[in-house]
């Protein structure tokens, strides 16, 4: 399901991109939203001429969680026993590099611009989106400098123009539930 995640953002700001460079749908263009190539992992080599989007964090939200998190009421009124829903937020990171500095920046100011018009992606807004994912809330994060430093030096990388977004929150559910057979409680009164 993280995969579907990172797919849709690079497909859709691809798609963005396209029509905001004043290409037709028709038309075929090279990707401006790539992801790494997986030989050129150690060290992290960025493809030139476009922004690379990267995952490089998942996080558990468990702020919301229901009361009873391993019991689900069904739309029947059944009970069933699940696993508790895990509720994930990824960390990806895009980052520009070009021959021109300012055409990097230029594009990661399209795509900022473009999650500030589309801060929330759903089967409504977005219909290529994976009918599993329920909702993606774009969220732009900045890090401290001294937290930039360590997460380019962990890349063991240069630093690039780049922009960090929080994607909450991909949910994953318990598809294995089991029923839950209902307990009523007698109270037997003894007359006197």
């Amino acid at each position: 399901m993280i995969s579907e995640v990172l797919i849709f953002l690079k497909n859709h700001l691809n798609a963005h991109l396209n029509v905001s460079s004043g290409l037709s749908r028709g038309e075929s263009a090279e990707d401006r939203v790539v992801f790494l190539d997986g030989e050129k992992m150690d060290p992290i080599s960025f493809k030139l001429g476009a922004v690379s989007a990267l995952l490089i964090n998942v996080e558990e939200e468990n702020t919301l969680r229901p009361p009873d998190p391993y019991t689900v009421v069904s739309a029947d009124g059944t009970q069933r026993k699940v696993q508790p829903d895990i509720r994930l937020n990824l960390y990806v990171l895009f980052v520009a590099r070009f021959k021109q500095y300012e055409q990097g920046l230029s594009y990661l100011s399209r795509i900022i611009q473009h999650f500030q018009n589309h801060r929330v992606f759903d089967n409504h807004n977005a219909p290529e989106l994976n009918e599993n994912i329920e909702r993606l809330i774009m969220e732009l994060v900045t890090l401290p400098f001294s937290e930039q430093n360590e997460l380019w030096n962990s890349l063991r990388t240069t630093y690039h123009p780049s922009v960090l977004y929080k994607v909450k929150m991909m949910v994953l559910r318990d598809e294995e539930a089991t029923t839950i057979t209902e307990i009523k409680e007698r109270i037997l009164r003894i007359s006197s």
